[in-house]
């Protein structure tokens, strides 16, 4: 980290704000084109300070997000941990039929089983593939999931402090990733640039759609009273030619 560092105060390393502005605009800028392909970006940060704001930026944009601990095999095992998922809707939905039979204590050990894996599981259930990015706060806490992304070849980016080792992740964003503030201002930023993504991914989809419109053929096709066709293209009328008949002409009658 000592190219981000721009002073030591009394055993206390101050970084660089001109380093983590262009960090900051590096990954924000990669993650609003991750997010214009309509691409997934997961969310992790289980520490204390950081959970309650990553949570609502990841809601505010429909990602998926991680934020009270991180399952050994959560991307490199993906395929159970759907399957831990499927089971927690299935109880979901047992507890909201009443058409099914379930005692007072069944009930009860449901809304626990379901709790917990709420807790868990909640911020990836709409996750039904692997994400094409992650963004981490502290990558030294987020050891685990940063060695999952890196054996999966997924895209890193992440909060990075003086204890940490910014060449192990794609875009590193040189801050203090222990104080709420710094928190917030990195997280907020990150997730205006996606929901920039996001609007410009439907405005392309809206001139998409508008271009099909305009290019459909509603021309219809009329006879007048000598059996000669006209078809109307976009309010010009065309002739169509009759075709000739098929067969020989028949020779005059002698005289």
């Amino acid at each position: 980290m000592l190219p981000y560092i721009f002073a030591e105060k009394k055993g206390i390393h101050i970084i660089d704000l001109n380093r983590t502005e262009e960090g900051l605009t590096e990954a924000a800028a990669a993650m609003k084109q991750i997010a214009k392909s309509g691409k997934k970006i997961l969310f992790v940060a289980t520490k204390k300070q950081a959970k309650e704001i990553v949570t609502e930026c990841a809601q505010r944009v429909n990602m998926p997000y991680v934020t009270d601990r991180w399952l050994g095999g959560m991307l490199t095992n993906f395929s159970t941990i759907r399957k831990s998922v499927k089971k927690m809707q299935s109880i979901e939905k047992m507890l909201e039929d009443s058409s099914i039979s379930i005692n007072k204590k069944e009930r009860l050990t449901l809304a626990r089983d379901r709790v917990k894996m709420e807790k868990v599981l909640g911020g990836i259930s709409a996750m039904n593939r692997t994400p094409s990015a992650i963004f981490m706060v502290d990558i030294s806490h987020e050891h685990i999931a940063l060695a999952e992304a890196k054996r999966l070849g997924i895209t890193t980016f992440g909060m990075v402090d003086t204890n940490s080792d910014p060449n192990k992740i794609d875009f590193a964003i040189p801050s203090n990733d222990d104080a709420t503030k710094s928190i917030a201002i990195i997280t907020n930023y990150i997730t205006a640039a996606i929901i920039e993504g996001l609007q410009e991914r439907e405005t392309e989809k809206d001139k998409m759609d508008d271009g099909d419109d305009e290019s459909g053929d509603d021309g219809e096709v009329t006879y007048d009273e000598n059996g000669i066709a006209s078809s109307a293209d976009n309010g010009k009328e065309k002739s169509v030619p009759r075709k000739k008949a098929s067969g020989t002409r028949r020779p005059p009658a002698k005289k």
